[in-house]
């Protein structure tokens, strides 16, 4: 009988699994894509999956307004030039959107291994879709 996942490994796929549909959602056909925060155009798997609120809060941890495509610099060496991620925010989702996911980050919510799965799966199809 093979054994149940992890809840470790479930997070990991999850957050794999879904990096890759946020940064091939927007990519042309040539797979290239921008950074939300600076504009830097680049193929997507030189990019990444930058969070506005933080992958600690699991309440916007895979929400795809909360994730958008960044650039390394913006992400890391910039630390998610949050100020920035928020205006482009409002700016594309509307006014308050960004506010609204400060507090949704908020909320403690508990993911079970079988909503991970179900995430997993979810994102896997959408990443079909695109592919």
């Amino acid at each position: 009988m093979p054994r149940k996942p992890s809840r470790k490994t479930l997070v990991n796929k999850a957050d794999k699994v879904f990096s890759e549909y946020i940064r091939r959602r927007n990519a042309d056909a040539r797979g290239f894509t921008e950074c939300f925060t600076c504009g830097k155009v680049d193929y997507w798997k030189n990019l990444q999956c930058g969070h506005f609120q933080s992958r600690k809060h699991y309440s916007t941890r895979w929400n795809e307004t909360n994730c958008q495509v960044q650039c390394a610099s913006c992400n890391v060496f910039r630390y998610g030039e949050q100020y920035k991620f928020g205006k482009n925010i409002d700016a594309t989702f509307g006014v308050g959107v960004a506010e609204d996911l400060d507090r949704l980050s908020k909320k403690i919510v508990k993911f079970s291994n079988e909503d991970l799965l179900e995430l997993i799966l979810f994102y896997e199809k959408k990443l079909a879709e695109l592919k």
